[in-house]
Protein backbone atom coordinates (compact mmCIF):
# COMPACT_ATOMS: atom_id res chain seq x y z
CA UNK A 1 0.00 0.00 0.00
CA UNK A 2 1.94 2.97 -1.34
CA UNK A 3 1.47 6.33 1.11
CA UNK A 4 1.09 9.71 -0.66
CA UNK A 5 3.96 12.08 0.16
CA UNK A 6 1.63 14.77 0.92
CA UNK A 7 -0.22 12.68 3.03
CA UNK A 8 -1.14 14.78 6.18
CA UNK A 9 0.09 11.77 8.58
CA UNK A 10 3.14 11.13 6.90
CA UNK A 11 4.51 14.89 6.53
CA UNK A 12 4.26 14.62 10.29
CA UNK A 13 6.28 12.03 10.68
CA UNK A 14 8.66 12.94 8.62
CA UNK A 15 8.50 15.92 10.54
CA UNK A 16 9.00 14.36 14.06
CA UNK A 17 11.57 11.97 12.46
CA UNK A 18 13.54 15.21 11.82
CA UNK A 19 13.29 17.17 15.09
CA UNK A 20 13.90 13.78 16.71
CA UNK A 21 17.74 13.76 14.47
CA UNK A 22 18.80 17.27 15.47
CA UNK A 23 17.80 16.61 19.19
CA UNK A 24 20.18 14.13 19.23
CA UNK A 25 23.09 15.28 17.12
CA UNK A 26 22.61 18.51 19.34
CA UNK A 27 22.76 16.51 22.38
CA UNK A 28 25.94 14.29 20.88
CA UNK A 29 27.99 17.28 19.83
CA UNK A 30 27.68 18.76 23.13
CA UNK A 31 28.66 15.33 25.14
CA UNK A 32 31.06 14.85 22.57
CA UNK A 33 32.46 18.32 23.32
CA UNK A 34 32.62 17.51 27.20
CA UNK A 35 34.67 14.82 26.60
CA UNK A 36 37.20 17.30 24.21
CA UNK A 37 35.68 15.35 21.42
CA UNK A 38 34.16 16.66 18.56
CA UNK A 39 31.01 14.93 16.98
CA UNK A 40 32.95 12.53 14.12
CA UNK A 41 35.20 11.39 16.78
CA UNK A 42 32.59 10.43 19.71
CA UNK A 43 30.90 8.09 16.54
CA UNK A 44 34.17 7.14 15.69
CA UNK A 45 34.65 6.40 18.79
CA UNK A 46 31.27 4.76 19.45
CA UNK A 47 31.69 2.12 16.24
CA UNK A 48 34.89 1.17 17.88
CA UNK A 49 33.92 0.53 21.35
CA UNK A 50 31.60 -2.30 19.67
CA UNK A 51 34.73 -3.89 17.87
CA UNK A 52 37.62 -3.06 15.79
CA UNK A 53 36.75 -1.83 12.12
CA UNK A 54 38.66 -1.45 9.12
CA UNK A 55 39.37 1.92 8.30
CA UNK A 56 37.25 1.76 5.13
CA UNK A 57 34.22 -0.03 6.55
CA UNK A 58 34.38 3.09 8.69
CA UNK A 59 34.11 4.93 5.89
CA UNK A 60 31.09 2.94 4.57
CA UNK A 61 29.22 3.00 8.06
CA UNK A 62 29.58 7.02 8.36
CA UNK A 63 29.04 7.92 4.59
CA UNK A 64 32.20 9.61 4.33
CA UNK A 65 35.17 9.80 2.67
CA UNK A 66 38.40 7.39 3.81
CA UNK A 67 40.44 10.37 3.67
CA UNK A 68 38.39 12.17 6.78
CA UNK A 69 38.20 8.79 8.75
CA UNK A 70 42.19 8.40 8.59
CA UNK A 71 42.06 12.18 10.06
CA UNK A 72 39.73 10.99 12.71
CA UNK A 73 41.87 8.05 14.00
CA UNK A 74 44.57 10.06 14.05
CA UNK A 75 43.67 12.74 16.09
CA UNK A 76 41.93 9.59 18.14
CA UNK A 77 45.09 8.14 18.57
CA UNK A 78 47.34 10.85 19.74
CA UNK A 79 45.09 10.88 22.33
CA UNK A 80 45.47 7.64 23.03
CA UNK A 81 42.42 6.64 22.84
CA UNK A 82 42.49 4.97 19.24
CA UNK A 83 45.19 2.66 18.16
CA UNK A 84 45.72 0.70 14.31
CA UNK A 85 46.57 -3.12 14.08
CA UNK A 86 46.89 -5.80 11.37
CA UNK A 87 43.79 -7.24 10.74
CA UNK A 88 44.18 -11.05 11.49
CA UNK A 89 42.44 -12.35 8.19
CA UNK A 90 44.70 -9.28 6.14
CA UNK A 91 47.75 -8.63 7.38
CA UNK A 92 47.55 -5.58 4.83
CA UNK A 93 44.94 -4.29 6.17
CA UNK A 94 44.67 -1.80 9.22
CA UNK A 95 42.37 -2.17 11.83
CA UNK A 96 41.32 0.53 14.06
CA UNK A 97 40.26 -0.72 17.87
CA UNK A 98 40.27 1.70 20.79
CA UNK A 99 42.83 1.37 23.56
CA UNK A 100 41.33 0.99 27.40
CA UNK A 101 41.20 4.89 27.64
CA UNK A 102 38.92 5.19 24.62
CA UNK A 103 37.04 2.03 26.05
CA UNK A 104 36.39 4.11 28.76
CA UNK A 105 35.52 7.51 27.21
CA UNK A 106 33.53 5.87 24.74
CA UNK A 107 31.48 4.54 27.80
CA UNK A 108 31.38 7.78 29.54
CA UNK A 109 30.11 9.11 26.28
CA UNK A 110 27.55 7.15 26.16
CA UNK A 111 26.14 7.40 29.75
CA UNK A 112 26.08 10.88 29.57
CA UNK A 113 23.73 10.56 26.40
CA UNK A 114 20.42 11.50 28.17
CA UNK A 115 17.96 12.90 24.91
CA UNK A 116 17.60 8.75 23.54
CA UNK A 117 17.35 7.22 26.93
CA UNK A 118 14.38 9.60 29.03
CA UNK A 119 11.98 9.83 26.11
CA UNK A 120 12.63 5.57 25.21
CA UNK A 121 12.27 4.66 28.93
CA UNK A 122 8.70 6.35 29.32
CA UNK A 123 7.75 4.31 26.52
CA UNK A 124 7.16 -0.07 27.49
CA UNK A 125 9.54 -2.71 26.48
CA UNK A 126 6.17 -3.63 24.07
CA UNK A 127 6.40 -0.21 22.46
CA UNK A 128 10.46 0.33 22.38
CA UNK A 129 10.50 -3.29 20.73
CA UNK A 130 8.00 -1.98 18.09
CA UNK A 131 9.76 1.44 17.19
CA UNK A 132 12.47 -0.55 16.96
CA UNK A 133 11.23 -3.10 14.65
CA UNK A 134 9.49 -0.28 12.70
CA UNK A 135 12.86 2.02 12.74
CA UNK A 136 14.61 -0.94 11.27
CA UNK A 137 11.68 -1.92 8.45
CA UNK A 138 11.88 1.56 7.34
CA UNK A 139 15.84 1.08 7.14
CA UNK A 140 15.37 -2.00 4.63
CA UNK A 141 16.84 -4.22 7.64
CA UNK A 142 15.43 -7.33 8.64
CA UNK A 143 13.63 -7.91 12.29
CA UNK A 144 15.37 -10.38 14.04
CA UNK A 145 13.00 -14.02 13.83
CA UNK A 146 13.32 -13.83 18.04
CA UNK A 147 11.71 -10.54 18.50
CA UNK A 148 8.79 -10.44 20.70
CA UNK A 149 5.36 -10.39 18.84
CA UNK A 150 4.38 -7.11 17.44
CA UNK A 151 0.88 -5.40 19.37
CA UNK A 152 -2.15 -5.45 17.21
CA UNK A 153 -3.10 -2.21 16.89
CA UNK A 154 -6.39 -2.08 18.83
Amino acid sequence: MATSRTDPVTLEVVELIGAVVARYHQEYEHAASEHSLTGAQARVLGLLSLEPVAMRKIAEKLKCEPSNVTGIVDRLESRGLVERRPDPADRRVKLAAPTPEGLDTARRLRESLDFAREPLGQLTAVERTLLRDLLRRMLGEDVPEDAPPRPTSR
